[in-house]
């Protein structure tokens, strides 16, 4: 055969791959096999003080707020003008990673590849938000900003590390220059930072004080990130619900994308939410209504410990925390699938030193798992404790998210505490006093007497369910001009020795 009509490079003729098609899915095996022990060796190359609460988990401090922030106080911002990253090439610095075709071409970027050789069961390049700026500690309120992104962007960088890293440990390469040129896991400026919501869910038995979790095995074969790892539960990348054009500013809400991961994850629900034609309808929408009326009254709080990224891929976990009472876990996911889209479901099990010492001990765990679960370990009696019981650090944090001020705080904290040492109602003059003026509560007349506790404040308990007094059916409410962030228990009481 004249040499112009020999193949450029001969496919194996049994598995039809190529010679470093057939490497690539070698050091992919090994990586997806190995990929706890490999991450683990790649946060050893780090600075101690990058890592965690001591886990494998990378963050500077300004990722690390010193006790937990409420979900809703930390301010998102939006930049659609944001430049894209200065992202290295991959075909220059480890052109390993993107092997021969059998025509002899070159895959052109890492999702390419895998996209063609190891397609996890969903695999599409949706439109994300980039993260390109992260505060979360320091005296600046808790801020994060984002720009526009497509998931495959992220997933060149994340993918292309954790691979170039095993291919290395094989001694497939010299070494790591395409991670070296990220400069890091923490230098969001080279690269597409696709950021997911990491959630540990907590059902919180108030009697017993007690809680539990469920976890998230992610099938290798499912996922293109972290397979055969263990995680917290729902976890989801941060994105628009679609490609529609009112998609990125109705879904451009951490809570509202923890919403579809607890649909998806959680309820096996489709990911399909109708959003290309018309955007998601969160009021209207049963589980998305519910949770977020749970969690204006207290019955749900959600929290944030912090931001981390995954020592091996670089990928960007937000570490979030959200505990729910009880009984509204269990009508919402008292029929919590077994198994989703991304892999099974692992029955909750106990929150305490136990249980999570020996997760951490004897489970590949992703990087951010461990460190959401060493952390909401560390703040267990802020996570669930009432209000009062809070450092002032937290609760100086509230006004952000009910436009409280300290002074308000303290004034509701001590009516609680009357209220359950007396079973009686908090005075509603007492919470009027912890209102501006122009916003006192009206107090009525010689009707019925009216008393409200601060039960509806966003992470404020309901004091009077925790006195072990159930709340009778809310009727409508009468006072318009409550504090804000508080709308009342609307519960009347006749007399102050009224019983709830």
């Amino acid at each position: 055969m004249a040499p112009d009509r020999q193949p450029v490079h001969r496919p194996n003729p049994i598995t039809g791959r190529t010679p470093s098609e057939a490497d690539w899915l070698q050091v992919r095996a090994a990586l997806d096999r190995d990929r706890h022990h490999l991450a683990e060796l790649a946060a050893a190359q780090y600075p101690p003080e990058l890592r965690v609460a001591g886990t494998p988990l990378l963050a500077p401090p300004a990722w690390r707020p010193p006790a937990p922030v409420p979900l809703d106080a930390i301010r998102l911002a939006f930049r659609a003008d944001a430049p894209p990253p200065d992202a290295p090439d991959l075909a220059d610095l480890a052109p390993g990673l993107l092997p021969e075709r059998p025509d002899g071409t070159r895959y052109r970027r890492y999702s390419e590849v895998t996209g063609a050789l190891a397609a996890p069961a969903i695999f599409e390049n949706r439109p994300t938000y980039r993260l390109i700026e992260a505060g979360l500690a320091g005296p600046a309120a808790p801020h994060l900003a984002f720009g526009r992104g497509r998931f495959f962007d992220g997933a060149d960088a994340t993918g292309a590390a954790g691979h170039e890293y095993a291919a290395a440990r094989l001694g497939r390469l010299p070494g790591c220059r395409f991670r070296d040129a990220l400069g890091g896991p923490v230098n969001l400026a080279s690269r597409s930072a696709t950021m997911a919501t990491s959630a540990l869910t907590l059902r919180y038995d108030r009697s017993s004080g007690s809680a539990t979790f469920p976890l998230h095995y992610r099938e290798p074969g499912r996922v293109s990130h972290a397979g055969g790892m263990y995680q917290v539960i729902p976890v989801g990348v941060f994105q628009p619900a679609g490609e529609a054009r009112w998609n990125e500013a109705n879904d451009f809400s951490l809570w509202r994308g923890l919403l579809r991961e607890y649909a998806e994850e959680l309820l096996g629900a489709d990911e399909d939410h109708g959003s290309e034609r018309a955007p998601i309808d969160y009021q209207s929408w049963p589980l998305a209504s519910a949770m977020t009326g749970a969690l204006a009254d207290g019955r749900i709080r959600a929290w944030c410990l912090g931001l981390g990224a995954d020592p091996l891929t670089f990928a960007v976990d937000l570490l979030a925390v959200v505990v729910i009472d009880a009984p509204l876990y269990d009508d919402l996911f008292g029929a919590m699938v077994e198994s989703n889209a991304e892999g099974r479901v692992i029955k909750p099990r106990p929150f305490d030193d136990q249980s999570v010492a020996g997760l951490l001990s004897g489970t590949p765990l992703q990087a951010a798992a461990a460190a959401l679960l060493t952390l909401a370990l560390r703040h267990r009696g802020t996570l669930l404790a009432p209000l009062r019981h809070l450092s002032p650090a937290i609760s100086l944090r509230l006004p952000a998210i009910g436009g409280l001020t300290a002074a308000s705080i303290s004034n509701l904290n001590r009516h609680a505490a009357e209220c359950e040492a007396s079973a009686r109602p908090p005075r509603a003059e007492a919470l009027s006093s912890a209102t501006s003026p122009a916003r006192a509560i009206p107090q009525g007349g010689g009707a019925p007497r009216q008393a409200w506790c601060p039960c509806r404040a966003p992470g404020i308990p309901r004091w009077c369910q925790e006195a072990g007094r159930r709340p009778s059916t809310p009727r409508r409410c009468t006072a318009s001009r409550t504090a804000p962030g508080l709308s009342p228990c609307c519960r009347p009481h006749r007399g102050t020795g009224s019983r709830r």
